[in-house]
């Protein structure tokens, strides 16, 4: 934790609190450590889907429970239509154009770190809290010490504000440890299971998801190389670029989506992993956020948890700009994130600081 108690002060901190283990042990490890700490179950979502129930009165109960348990104040806040307009609909527009959205960067830019942040200042908070795994010195957005659960390339677009007033006490730890803790605090949510599918559902998959708001559209796959007809499917934009699994297409060799034709509804599929369509060597980018002074040569994460791959910067112009590499890489999908870190042009071991990061164009 970067933040320090001075001289008997003790700042107020709200903690995000999802019922998980985390935002749990990180208001814990606050309350030790002297502030005045107040937990806020944000309630974003709250529609069941057909066989699923979404889980957030479990997850609002668990917090509450935490709560009482740490002896802490607790507020909910009632995000619900901001959500669906901020998160909800931007990803089914995006989706609608033939991209692939990544809502858990677009919560944590509009909802976790700006509008629960500014409505915590707003009820006399001084610091906000979450238990995501990432750091901060003060000013940068900072790799977590635990590599394998280090979230910040979701938090890639929040702000230079919000990082200065945030406190990320998981940083530092490893996350076999913090469930020890739990365990150590009699939490009773020390082995909760962690939600693995859509940040705002719970365990429903992302068509399962989309199939309720967006109709289906029966299609053709077709061979990239021939432009024979493979098969069908039921909607284009249900299929991502690089997307093996769900084609129901040939029985040997797979086929990989390479292309998709969102006006014709048509996805053409390949067997050729050298097809021209999956690999790059440069990107478009917008909608770029950077934080500080940005160097030309820095490393850039396509997904959660890939490996950083070195890469020129050029900026352009309107919040737009173009990574370059040395080598081809494996295309991302349009709508994806490329997240920028710097702090070492060679190591990217070193390179600890998430300055920012833009949405890929295509």
């Amino acid at each position: 934790m970067t933040k320090t108690i001075a001289d008997g002060v003790k700042p107020t901190v709200f903690v995000g609190m999802s019922g998980g283990v985390d935002s749990s042990v990180s208001a814990a490890l606050l309350k030790d450590a002297g502030y005045n700490v107040v937990g806020v179950y944000m309630k974003n979502w709250s529609k069941d889907l057909p066989g699923m129930k979404c889980p957030w009165a479990d997850d609002l109960a668990d917090a509450k429970r935490v709560a009482v348990k740490l002896g802490i104040d607790f507020k909910v806040f009632d995000f619900e239509k901001d959500y669906k307009q901020k998160v909800v609909d931007y990803m089914l527009e995006e989706f609608k154009r033939g991209r692939t959205p990544n809502p858990d960067i677009m919560c944590n830019q509009e909802i976790k770190f700006k509008l629960f942040y500014d409505v915590a200042r707003e009820q006399g908070a001084d610091l906000i809290a979450t238990g995501h795994y990432a750091k901060n010195d003060g000013k940068n957005l900072l790799r977590a010490v635990d590599e394998n659960k280090d979230q910040t390339y979701f938090l890639c677009r929040i702000s230079e504000d919000a990082i200065e007033h945030t406190i990320f006490p998981l940083g530092d730890m490893l996350k076999p440890d913090v469930k020890k803790l739990a365990e150590k605090y009699g939490l009773h949510n020390a082995y909760k299971k962690e939600s693995m599918g859509v940040c705002f559902v719970g365990d429903v998959g992302i068509r399962d998801f989309l199939r309720e708001y967006i109709d289906e559209e029966p299609g053709e796959i077709r061979d990239a190389e021939t432009d024979n007809v493979l098969g069908y499917h039921e909607g284009a934009i249900f299929y991502t670029i690089g997307q093996r699994h769900g084609l129901n297409v040939g029985g040997g060799i797979p086929y990989y989506v390479v292309k998709k034709d969102i006006a014709k509804n048509i996805v053409y599929v390949s067997q050729n992993l050298n097809n021209e369509e999956l690999w790059t060597k440069s990107l478009k980018l917008t909608e770029m956020i950077l934080r500080g002074d940005v160097p030309e040569i820095v490393f850039v994460r396509l997904r959660h948890r890939a490996e950083l791959i070195p890469a020129m910067l050029k900026l352009g112009n309107d919040d737009t700009a173009e990574l370059k590499f040395t080598e081809e890489i494996k295309a991302p999908a349009a709508g994806q994130s490329a997240v920028i870190y710097t702090g070492d042009a060679k190591d990217s071991s070193k390179a600890r600081v998430c300055a920012g990061g833009g949405i890929i164009a295509g």
